[in-house]
C-alpha cells in the first residue's frame, strides 16, 4: 500500500504526517508476516460493497506515480474498463492500516487495491476458475507485481474462494453506481437486518475492539461507557461486533476521545468513517 500525497496516519492522539517514502511497500504479497486471521469467516455473512456515486479522493489519484523505479499511470475514468488477470489478497499485516486513498483497511471488509483505476472505483470481480462473483471498492494502490492485476481483502478472497490458494485468475469490471444491473450479485439480496438500537451510523468513530462473541463487546461497552463522556456503541458487521466511541464530526472531536481512552490503558484503535 502506499499514499501519493502526504497523509496523516493515526498514532495514540497525534497526528504524525508520513510522505509517500515512508508508506512504500508491496501490498499484496502473502510473507511472512501477513495472513489471515485466527478468527474464521462465515461466508454467508459477507455481502458485496454497495456501489454508490463518490467524489475521487484526495489522496491516490495522481496523474502517475513511481514504484520501485517503475512508472504506473492512473486511468481519468474507469468507465469500459473490463480486465482480467491474477488476483491476489493481503491481510492482517495491513489491517487498520492506511490505505492509499486515506481510508483504514479493514480485511473483514470487500474492499480492494489496484494499481490504475481512479480512487474510489466499484468493480464486479469473477473468479474464472469457479464462476464466483463479488462487488468490492477499489480505495488503495497495489499489487505491485507485474503478473498480477488486483490485490483483495480477506473477505473479498474468501467470497471468491482465493483465499486458501492465494491467487487466482479473475475477470474486473468497473461498475456505474447509477447504472447498476440489479441482476449482479447480492443487488437483489433481502435486506439486511436493521443495525443494533444502539448503533449510530452517522460520522467518525474510535473502535476499541471488535468481538465475535456479542457478549465480550457489550461487556467492553458498559466497562467504558463508565469511564469516558463520550456515546459508546456496538455496531454489527459480518460476523463481528464492535465497539466504538463517537460519532464525532471533527479530528479535534476524535483526538480528545483518543487521549482520553490512551488515559483507560487503551492504546490500540481503528479511526471509523460512515
Amino acid at each position: 500500500m502506499m499514499s501519493f500525497k502526504t497523509v496523516h496516519i493515526r498514532h495514540h492522539s497525534s497526528w504524525i504526517p508520513l510522505t509517500a517514502s515512508v508508506l512504500l511497500s508491496a501490498c499484496g504479497t502473502l510473507g511472512p508476516q501477513d495472513g489471515p486471521p485466527q478468527q474464521t469467516i462465515n461466508i454467508e455473512d459477507i455481502k458485496d460493497a454497495t456501489p454508490k456515486s463518490e467524489a475521487l479522493s484526495k489522496y491516490g489519484n495522481p496523474s502517475s506515480y513511481v514504484v520501485a523505479g517503475k512508472r504506473y499511470y492512473v486511468l481519468e475514468s474507469a468507465s469500459g474498463y473490463v480486465k482480467r488477470g491474477t488476483a491476489s489478497w493481503y491481510g492482517t499485516k495491513f489491517h487498520g492500516r492506511r490505505t492509499s486513498s486515506g481510508e483504514i483497511y479493514d480485511m473483514y471488509a470487500m474492499t480492494a487495491a489496484h494499481k490504475s483505476l481512479p480512487l474510489p472505483t466499484y468493480v464486479q470481480i469473477t473468479n474464472l476458475d469457479n464462476q464466483k462473483s463479488a462487488i468490492v471498492k477499489v480505495n488503495d494502490r497495489g499489487p505491485f507485481h507485474d503478473n498480477r492485476l488486483i490485490d483483495l481483502s480477506y473477505a473479498a478472497a474468501v467470497k471468491l474462494g482465493i483465499a486458501e490458494n492465494g491467487t487466482a485468475q479473475v475477470e474486473v469490471k468497473a461498475l456505474d453506481a447509477t447504472t447498476l444491473d440489479t441482476t449482479t450479485p447480492d443487488a437483489s439480496a433481502k435486506a439486511q437486518p436493521p443495525a443494533p438500537s444502539n448503533s449510530v451510523t452517522t460520522g467518525h468513530f474510535v473502535q476499541v475492539g471488535a468481538f465475535a462473541d456479542r457478549g465480550n463487546a457489550e461487556q467492553l461497552q458498559k466497562q467504558i461507557a463508565l469511564q469516558i463522556p463520550f456515546p459508546v456503541t456496538i455496531s454489527s458487521v459480518n460476523t463481528y461486533y464492535r465497539v466504538r466511541v463517537g460519532p464525532f464530526s471533527d479530528k479535534q472531536q476524535v483526538e480528545a476521545a483518543e487521549s482520553r481512552l490512551l488515559d483507560l490503558g487503551i492504546n490500540e484503535t481503528l479511526i471509523l468513517s460512515d
